[in-house]
C-alpha cells in the first residue's frame, strides 16, 4: 500500500548494528542500553497508558453486564460495531477478557457480537493506540484501526449469520 511516508521518521533513523568496526559490547553494556531505552519509551507513555487502563477499568467495573448483553443481542444489526466501539477503550489480555465474554453470552449475547467485542479490547485498545502512535503518523494509525476494525466486524457478522 505504500504507506511508509506514514510512519514517524525517527523510526528509519534507528539502525540495528551500528556499532563502529572492532568495537565490541559486553553481556553488561547491553543490558544497560536495553534498560536506558525501555526508561526512556516508558517515560513518554505511561501517564497515556494508565488513562488507557483506568478509563477500560471503569468501564468493565461500572457498566452492568446485562445493558451490555441487551445491546449485544443478534437481532440488531448495529450490535456488532457498538460491540467494537465499546471493546475499544478496555485494556484486557484474552484470558483476561474470556470470562467477560463467556458472561456476556450466558446472559444473551450473540456469538458473533461478543466475539467482536472480545477482537476489539484486545487488538484496538486504547494504550495499544497510544504506543502505535509513537511509532505511526495519525493518518497510518487511522488506517490501521480501520482495516482491523473492519475485519473485526466482518467475523462478528459472519458469527452472527451462522450461529
Amino acid at each position: 500500500m505504500r504507506l511508509e511516508r506514514h510512519i514517524e521518521p525517527w523510526v528509519f533513523e534507528v539502525k540495528s548494528g551500528t556499532a563502529a568496526p572492532g568495537t565490541s559490547y559486553t553481556l553488561y553494556d547491553r543490558i544497560g542500553a536495553g534498560y536506558a531505552a525501555v526508561r526512556e519509551i516508558v517515560a513518554k507513555v505511561w501517564i497515556y497508558i494508565a488513562i488507557g487502563i483506568a478509563v477500560g477499568a471503569a468501564i468493565h467495573g461500572y457498566v452492568p453486564e446485562n445493558l451490555m448483553a441487551s445491546i449485544m443481542g443478534k437481532g440488531a444489526w448495529w450490535s456488532v460495531p457498538l460491540a467494537v466501539i465499546l471493546g475499544v477503550p478496555m485494556y484486557s489480555n484474552a484470558a483476561g477478557i474470556i470470562p467477560i465474554v463467556q458472561a456476556l453470552i450466558e446472559k444473551g449475547a450473540s456469538l458473533g457480537t461478543a466475539l467482536a467485542f472480545m477482537m476489539a479490547v484486545i487488538g484496538l485498545s486504547l494504550p495499544e493506540m497510544i504506543i502505535l502512535r509513537r511509532v505511526l503518523k495519525m493518518k497510518l494509525l487511522v488506517i490501521f484501526v480501520g482495516i482491523v476494525a473492519a475485519g473485526i466486524m466482518i467475523v462478528g457478522f459472519i458469527f452472527n449469520a451462522v450461529y
